[in-house]
């Protein structure tokens, strides 16, 4: 049975004192958008020396040493920071997940090793903010079928146009990975996918301001608009498959990321829960001693405890030398995020009017957990690959 290692609670209460130093006391202006959130994620890094180990593993990476990312080890060492800040700010995680994991990731995985030299390592040590940008305004869920950005060969150039929305970072992105289609004359939904790294500033590349959402105010998100953007051959990555499949890649990661997300949000919703009602009396006693209460409660711990051992799972995996399928990804964020979900609508419950009161942090949570159901593919998209994978069997 896996368990936390003492050096992992170690790092967990680490990580969770830094937390409660630096990020509550600001968390009223991450929520507002009134500051964005990388100095803070920069912070972090330094504090804990994960930029001076990105550098080292960089150099080893570069160099042929290494080989592979660490296995188990490292992924339970990343993802106690990611449960411990989405009891805070969920949007945060999404910001740095994003620079870090899909930006970073792609180019690592894909590009030579002039480009990662040139983009790859100010990505992962937080010098540089960066965006991944797939998702448009008229595909939605069908992000390669509908997609309409294109990239159109003229001599030994690329001439960019099209349009990208809810791109997280987008706004302050220093370095965006940018997906379109090849323009070959062939009926688009045959066209071949490419990825291009443009950089900040590039004629023709306007960057939006932060978009206003529902939730996760703390990771700004924007639109990109490319209009006749030149790029050199220099820029297109094209090792390590096709686009489209390297992007499937990254979906499994998010995926799996995110049940580390949902568990973060369902144990501080837990938390501030049981506090409450043992604190808040009604008709003479604590809430707590009701049973409808009791039931909420009961079930925000079963919710808690199936997450956790999702997240459990994905580790041993990891540790086995086994990445989960597309399709066992999908389980995960499909169970987790609805986890999450009902949650956080019971404690706004169980809190009555003050739950709808951000003064009492559950509604903002509440807010945040709802994304979960939505990025990183819907939760019926989560469906169609899990029953794709059953039928194909």
């Amino acid at each position: 049975m896996f368990e936390w290692s003492a050096e992992e609670l170690m790092i967990r209460d680490a990580v969770r004192d830094w937390v409660d130093a630096e990020v509550r006391p600001r968390l009223d202006d991450l929520d507002s958008g009134r500051i964005p959130p990388y100095d803070l994620i920069r912070n972090l890094m330094r504090t804990f020396g994960m930029d001076e180990m990105a550098r080292a593993s960089f150099r080893k990476r570069l160099s042929g040493e290494g080989g592979g990312s660490g296995g188990g080890r490292d992924v339970s060492m990343a993802l106690l920071p990611i449960i411990e800040l989405c009891k805070v700010s969920p949007g945060m995680v999404t910001a740095m997940g994003v620079s870090l994991g899909l930006a970073a990731g792609t180019i690592m995985k894909r590009g030579t090793p002039e480009q990662r030299e040139r983009w790859g390592l100010d990505l992962l040590t937080f010098d540089k903010i960066g965006a991944w940008a797939i998702t448009e305004p008229g595909s939605g869920s069908d992000a390669f079928g509908g997609m309409q950005s294109t990239a159109r060969k003229v001599g030994d150039e690329y001439v960019l146009n099209g349009g990208k929305t809810f791109i997280t970072n987008g706004p302050y992105a220093d370095t965006i990975v940018f997906y379109c289609k090849l323009d070959d004359g062939r009926p688009p939904r045959e066209r071949e996918i490419l990825t291009f790294v443009l950089d900040r500033g590039m004629p023709g590349l306007e960057q939006s301001k932060p978009l206003r959402k529902m939730g996760l105010h703390s990771s700004p998100t924007g639109e990109l608009f490319l209009n006749d953007v030149r790029v050199g051959p220099d820029r297109l990555l094209s090792g390590g498959g096709s686009g489209k499949e390297s992007a499937r890649q990254n979906f499994v990661t998010e995926r799996a990321g995110l049940a580390a997300m949902a568990l973060g949000v369902i144990e501080e919703c837990l938390r501030l829960s049981v506090d409450y009602a043992k604190n808040r009396v009604l008709w003479g006693k604590p809430i707590g001693e009701y049973q409808l209460i009791q039931l909420k409660l009961a079930k925000m711990e079963i919710a808690r405890l199936n997450v956790q051992n999702l997240v459990f799972r994905y580790i041993e995996m990891q540790r086995a030398g086994r990445t989960p399928t597309l399709a066992e990804a999908s389980a995960m964020k499909l169970y987790a995020a609805q986890a999450a979900v009902e949650v956080t609508g019971e404690a706004v419950q169980l809190f009555g009017g003050n739950g709808y009161m951000s003064e009492f942090r559950v509604e903002q949570l509440a807010r945040d957990a709802k994304s979960f159901q939505i990025y990183a593919g819907t939760d019926e998209i989560q469906i169609t690959h899990i029953a794709r994978d059953l039928l194909s069997r």
